[in-house]
């Protein structure tokens, strides 16, 4: 599997377990602070792997290296603008 498909994965991964926690904070099961802790935890690690990915995309256009992307800090990419 290559890099990309490895991001891919790993967001796969992490939006189902997004998904899970909202569906049991809805439901008022479980320790909502700790699920409230652990999504906020998932929420910034999604918007580093979307980062990332966007990076070696848009470096493989530029005939760039894409291996040479580097995950930016939480602190960076949390006050993105979409």
């Amino acid at each position: 599997m290559d890099e990309n498909q490895e991001i891919l994965h790993r967001i796969t991964e992490m939006a189902e377990e997004e998904r899970s926690l909202r569906d049991s904070l809805g439901a008022g099961d479980g320790d909502g602070d700790a699920e409230r802790a652990r999504l906020g935890d998932l929420e910034r690690e999604l918007d580093q792997c979307w980062d990332l990915l966007r990076q070696r995309k848009a470096m493989t256009e530029f005939g760039q290296n894409p291996d040479d992307a580097q995950a930016r800090p939480q602190s960076v990419v949390e006050h993105y603008v979409s």
